[in-house]
């Protein structure tokens, strides 16, 4: 088992001294301007509809809606974990589970695949653009443009928000990377690739069959 996901810097920093401008990391747009303003939520809502829109550190991160084995990794995932915690069918229930729901965490906007509230936690779903309660468990299925991003940035706020899990998938490679928080740092508690059959935390109550995720998509 090993720490991960301590802050590492901002990957996506650029020089905001010559005039506004945006940059391009890989696939990840941060916008800045010369006076290096921090940015706000009203920067998220003007975000353009195709990008999805993240307030990390004071920055905007637009990022393209994801390729297709990205989607289709958390589409099944969230098929396979809905019907036993969400609806307790073949499983215990307990869980609100949810696709892409936009987090304010503090000052940060964080937008992650999948997200799960313990019924303790949050009782209903509330009527509301976005969700201020933290959840219990979160999972970034990681892309190229977008694993920099997911580690070093936001999974340290995510900890410090007070996220018990978080699940790192990587559907180009086959890999599931389980972290369970301490105190404010990340611990590995296992990795798991192709075709495994896992009982992964805070989900061990079912056998999580990963080919599931990785089913269709020719590499």
């Amino acid at each position: 088992m090993s720490l991960v996901g301590q802050p590492a810097g901002n990957p996506g920093h650029i020089d905001t001294t010559r005039g506004p401008q945006s940059a391009v990391v890989t696939d990840c747009v941060v916008m800045s301007d010369p006076a290096r303003r921090k940015a706000t939520y009203e920067d998220v809502l003007r975000a353009p509809p195709h990008f999805v829109a993240e307030l990390i550190g004071g920055e905007i991160f637009l990022h393209p809606r994801p390729a297709a084995p990205h989607a289709m990794a958390a589409t099944a995932l969230g098929e396979e974990l809905g019907p036993p915690f969400k609806r307790g069918k073949g499983g215990p229930g307990g869980w609100i589970i949810i696709d892409e729901p936009e987090l304010h965490l503090g000052p940060d906007v964080l937008v992650p695949d999948l997200a799960g509230w313990r019924r303790d936690t949050m009782d209903h779903v509330p009527n509301a653009p976005y969700f201020e309660v933290r959840p219990d468990w979160i999972c970034e299925v990681l892309s190229p443009s977008t694993e920099r991003v997911d580690r070093a940035d936001k999974l340290p706020i995510y900890a410090s928000a007070g996220v018990q899990y978080a699940w790192l998938v990587n559907p180009l490679q086959h890999i599931l990377e389980v972290l369970r928080r301490e105190g404010e740092r990340w611990l590995t508690v296992s990795t798991y690739r192709d075709d495994a059959r896992v009982r992964a935390e805070p989900f061990e109550a079912i056998e999580l069959e990963l080919a599931i995720l990785w089913a269709d998509v020719r590499l």
